[in-house]
């Protein structure tokens, strides 16, 4: 099946298409989320992108019936004992009260300390600054090694930005800027790594095409199996 993704209004529909002896084009939308077309031999990608579009609201209502039966993450109280990830690792959070507030990551433990008595809202404070901090670092040192792959294809060093996004892991800007999404220091190194790897290759193509897809292939040949890990760190 080939990769392929549309962007309606301000969502990105991915999908894959396989050609069959079908003569209508056919959309299923999965339980998982994930979206497959049939189409008949000879269909050009482009009229398949273009079906796509015109069943995009269609595709949107269908995911969010099924979201409804998706294992909800349940919502986190920052307590101790609670697991948080980190580069793909799970720890166990340990508030306590000390002399100076800090966060570390200690023997499968992070250690949260507050001066005054330690409170889920102190807590949730100081370790999102902890993440913010450690995925600056981590996501410039994994921009680099994508890059030295990257720049054969005459790719462009970009600037980066760490933000935290609503529903996508990653984007890229037209003034060749790209922004990772804060939880993605959640992920390991190698799911960072995809989701830098696809961000550069918009540096040279700028939408989900053929092109584009076989361009990411190029570079980062097991792309598919990194996005498909990548999925389970999504809270």
């Amino acid at each position: 099946m080939h990769p392929d993704s549309v962007t309606w209004g301000s969502v990105e529909i991915t999908y894959r298409y396989q050609y069959s002896e079908r003569k209508t084009l056919a959309i299923s939308v999965h339980p998982d989320l994930s979206v497959t077309v049939k189409a008949p031999h000879g269909t050009t990608p482009e009229a398949i992108r273009e079906y796509v579009l015109r069943r995009a609201g269609w595709i949107s209502r269908s995911q969010r019936e099924f979201e409804g039966y998706l294992p909800k993450q349940p919502p986190r109280r920052y307590v101790s004992g609670e697991t948080h990830r980190y580069l793909g690792r799970q720890y166990r959070l340990k508030l306590e009260q000390g002399e100076a507030e800090s966060v570390k990551c200690l023997r499968g433990y992070l250690r949260v300390t507050t001066k005054a008595e330690p409170t889920p809202e102190r807590a949730k404070v100081l370790l999102d600054g902890w993440y913010r901090t450690h995925a600056k670092v981590v996501f410039h040192e994994r921009l680099l090694a994508c890059y030295k792959r990257a720049e054969r294809e005459g790719i462009g060093f970009p600037a980066m930005t760490v933000r935290q996004m609503g529903s996508r892991w990653g984007s890229f800007s037209s003034a060749g800027r790209i922004t990772l999404n804060l939880s993605l220091v959640k992920a390991p190194k190698d799911c960072i790594d995809y989701v830098i790897m696809h961000e550069l290759c918009h540096f040279a193509e700028k939408h989900h095409g053929p092109r584009f897809w076989a361009l990411l292939g190029r570079l980062m040949p097991e792309y598919e199996e990194r996005r498909a890990k990548l999925n389970l760190y999504a809270e």
